[in-house]
């Protein structure tokens, strides 16, 4: 049996998520025009790493530091990037959102796609804790996905994807707005816009520090 070549080995490496390819041109309409004008980039959550490539590829200005829990999404990310030859995306890091100790210092930026409806409430927190310990004076936050919202009424398709989820794991489902930005809050992050997306999901952009008054610009 013959031993497949490296150069093989890395595409076999790729993995592919079909959401990607509907969401990444959405996500990067709002995302990139709020990104810093230099600085790194923290993922969470990085997954297959289509993200990364897709998003980097148009900030080669930025750093960007992809990051997964998952071995097989670590080697996926590493994969595409050599496979796409993006000298500004860093090798991946291992990194439990819910752990106390993140293995990444200050950064510019965080973004963060579907994760939160897929990992437990603790991975939330851990999310706002970090993003609250590393972020500078009115560092951005950018998280998507699907959210119930108070006085909203839920989609059936995703009420039915809630259920899916708690189905595969209890403390896994659709989180309410509400309940993250009282989170976010908590770790110094405001909510600063909440954006429509299609297929009935959010953009949060979030900001370090203390609330804004929209009429006059003072911080209360």
């Amino acid at each position: 049996m013959s031993v497949p070549s490296p150069a093989a080995q890395v595409l076999a490496a790729r993995r592919s998520a079909p959401a990607v390819a509907r969401n990444r041109g959405p996500i990067a309409d709002v995302l990139l025009p709020l990104l810093p004008p230099s600085g790194l980039v923290l993922e969470i959550a990085s997954g297959t790493g289509e993200h990364a490539v897709h998003l980097a590829r148009q900030v080669p200005h930025l750093g960007w530091q992809p990051t997964d829990l998952s071995n097989e999404s670590r080697a996926s990310i590493a994969a595409w990037t050599v496979t796409e030859d993006l000298a500004n995306i860093r090798p991946p890091l291992l990194l439990d959102a819910a752990a106390t100790d993140w293995p990444v210092g200050a950064v510019d930026a965080i973004v963060c796609v579907n994760m939160l409806h897929i990992s437990p409430w603790a991975a939330t927190e851990g999310l706002m804790r970090g993003a609250g310990a590393r972020l500078p004076e009115g560092g951005l936050l950018f998280i998507y996905g699907p959210f119930r919202r108070n006085g909203v009424p839920t989609a059936p398709s995703n009420e039915g994807f809630d259920q899916e989820l708690r189905r595969s794991n209890p403390l896994w489902g659709l989180r309410h707005l509400e309940d993250v930005t009282a989170c976010a809050a908590g770790c110094g992050l405001r909510l600063d816009q909440v954006v429509e997306m299609p297929a009935n999901n959010l953009s949060l952009v979030f900001r370090k520090g203390p609330a804004v008054s929209r009429d006059t610009g003072a911080v209360p």
